[in-house]
C-alpha cells in the first residue's frame, strides 16, 4: 500500500515530539511491511533517514516552470532531491503562480520551522502539495497535525484519494483554551474533510469530538509510542553531582505547567537541601521562570541549561534521578516515556494523554504542587520506591513500541479504503 504523508518536521531537525512522532510512526509502519511511505516536509537538510521513507522537501517542487538544464538541477537540489524527481513534478505544474516568490528553479523557499508568517508557509506548501500529489501515485492521503491539513485537502481534491488526519495536538492544548479563531478553522476544516482522523490519546479524541463537532465514529485513538534506544544512548553515564536531580525537559511553554514545577521545588527545598532542579528547554516562559525561581528564593538550586536535543537530551536523563512532566494539557507527551527508557522514575500530570497507558509512573493534578512535591520527596528520600519505579517502568516502557501503533493506523487505512 501506497502512502502520501504531509508533516512539518523530520529528525534529526526537530523542535518537538511532533517530529519524534512523526519519525517513529513512518518507521513502525514500514516495519509492518508491505508500506511505501512518502513523507513531504518543507524543507530537508539532506541528513535525514530515507531507508523507510520516500522524502520529498516541498522547498524543492517547482510550482513555477524554469528551463534548466539537468546539471545545474543537481548541482543546486542533488543533495535532498533527484533530478528525475523534480522535472517529475514540472511536468505537473497545474497553474500560473509567476506571480509568487519563487528561486532560480521556480520554487518556494521554505523555512521548515515556525515563522511569525506561519499562515503564509502552511498556505504555501499546500499550493506544492497539488504538485506531487498529481506527480506521485498513492492510495491514501495522511496530514501529521493542523499545519498540513490544507495540503493534505488539497491532495484529496485533485487525485479523490481519502484523506486521513493525524491530530497531535489542537489549539486547546496550545492555548490553555484561549483559542486562535485561524487556527481552530484550519484545524475544523481539515476534521470536516477527512474520512477518518486518529488521535494520539482518548483525551484528544475527546476535545475533537466535543470541541470541534466530529462524529464519534469517524475518530480513533493511536497511542504513541517510543522508538528502542540504542547501545551507545543506553550506556550513557553522565556525571552525578552529589545532590538528587530533579528534570523537567520541554518547551517551556503555557501548555507545560512550568510554574508548577518551580512551585513543587520551592515545597521541596524548604526541607530538604539535598535536591538540585533542572528546567531544560526553550520557550516563551522562560524568562518568567526564572524570575519565578529568583523570587522564590532557590535560584541557586535551579538550573536552566536551554533547549536540548538529541544525545544531549539522553546525557541529561542520565543525570537525573526524577523526571516530572506537569503539563496543563498535554495531547501525549513523549518525553516521560524516554525518561522511562533511560531509567529515571517519572512523575506525570493527570491531564496528559500518556497517563491513559502508563501505569508505573507517579499521576498528580497539574495544579497540585503538593502531591507533585510529596512525590519528589518520596522518590529521593526512599531507594526502594525509586528502584521499583525504575525497574517496573523499563520493563513497561519497552513493551510500548511503534511497530503496533504503525500496524494499527495500517488497519485504519484498511478500513476506510473498504479493504
Amino acid at each position: 500500500m501506497k502512502a502520501l504523508m504531509f508533516g512539518w518536521e523530520f529528525p534529526p531537525h526537530i523542535l518537538g515530539g511532533l517530529g519524534t512522532a512523526s519519525y517513529g510512526l513512518t518507521r513502525g509502519m514500514w516495519q509492518c511491511g508491505d508500506m511505501d511511505i512518502t513523507f513531504v516536509i518543507p524543507k530537508p537538510f539532506g541528513d535525514e533517514e530515507k531507508h523507510f521513507a520516500n522524502i520529498i522537501g516541498a522547498s524543492q517542487v517547482p510550482i513555477a516552470w524554469r528551463d534548466v538544464s539537468r546539471e545545474y538541477v543537481e548541482q543546486r537540489i542533488g543533495r535532498v532531491m533527484s533530478p528525475d524527481l523534480y522535472f517529475r513534478l514540472r511536468d505537473h505544474i497545474y497553474a500560473d503562480f509567476n506571480y509568487m516568490r519563487t528561486n532560480d528553479l521556480g520554487c518556494i523557499e521554505f523555512s521548515g520551522r515556525y515563522p511569525d508568517n506561519l499562515i503564509d508557509e502552511i498556505n504555501n506548501y499546500s499550493i506544492t502539495a497539488g504538485v506531487i500529489a498529481r506527480t506521485l501515485d498513492f492510495d491514501i492521503i495522511h496530514s501529521h497535525d493542523w499545519l498540513t491539513y490544507p495540503a493534505g485537502i488539497h491532495a484529496k481534491q485533485v487525485t479523490g484519494k481519502p484523506l486521513v488526519i493525524h491530530v497531535h495536538a489542537t489549539d486547546f492544548d496550545r492555548s490553555r483554551g484561549n483559542v486562535n479563531p485561524t487556527v481552530f478553522n484550519i484545524e475544523r476544516d481539515g476534521m470536516l474533510n477527512a474520512d477518518h482522523i486518529i488521535t494520539v490519546s482518548n483525551l484528544t479524541r475527546d476535545t475533537v469530538i466535543n470541541k470541534y463537532g466530529i462524529d464519534p465514529a469517524k475518530v480513533t485513538t493511536v497511542h504513541n509510542a517510543v522508538t528502542p534506544l540504542e547501545p551507545d544512548i543506553l550506556g550513557i553515564k553522565a556525571p552525578k553531582p552529589k545532590e538528587k536531580v530533579v528534570t523537567f525537559l520541554g518547551r517551556i511553554t503555557m501548555q507545560k505547567g512550568p510554574e508548577y514545577f518551580v512551585e513543587a521545588a520551592a515545597k521541596v527545598l524548604k526541607n530538604n537541601h539535598n535536591v538540585r532542579f533542572v528546567m531544560a528547554g526553550s520557550g516563551d516562559k522562560m524568562d518568567e521562570m526564572i524570575a519565578l525561581a529568583a523570587k522564590r528564593g532557590i535560584a541557586d538550586r535551579f538550573h536552566f541549561p536551554g533547549f536540548q536535543k538529541g544525545r544531549q537530551v539522553y546525557e541529561m536523563l542520565s543525570a537525573s534521578d526524577v523526571y516530572v512532566m506537569p503539563s496543563v494539557s498535554e495531547p501525549f507527551g513523549i518525553s516521560p516515556l524516554e525518561a522511562m527508557q533511560m531509567g529515571v522514575p517519572s512523575i506525570i500530570s493527570k491531564q496528559s494523554g500518556c497517563a491513559e497507558i502508563l501505569t508505573n509512573v507517579i499521576k498528580t493534578d497539574y495544579w497540585d504542587i503538593d502531591a507533585m512535591a510529596d512525590a519528589i520527596n518520596a522518590i529521593v528520600a526512599y531507594p526502594s520506591l525509586h528502584k521499583q519505579l525504575k525497574d517496573d517502568g523499563l520493563a513497561e516502557v519497552n513493551t510500548i513500541t511503534w511497530d503496533k501503533a504503525g500496524q494499527k493506523v495500517i488497519d485504519i487505512y484498511h478500513k476506510v479504503l473498504g479493504h
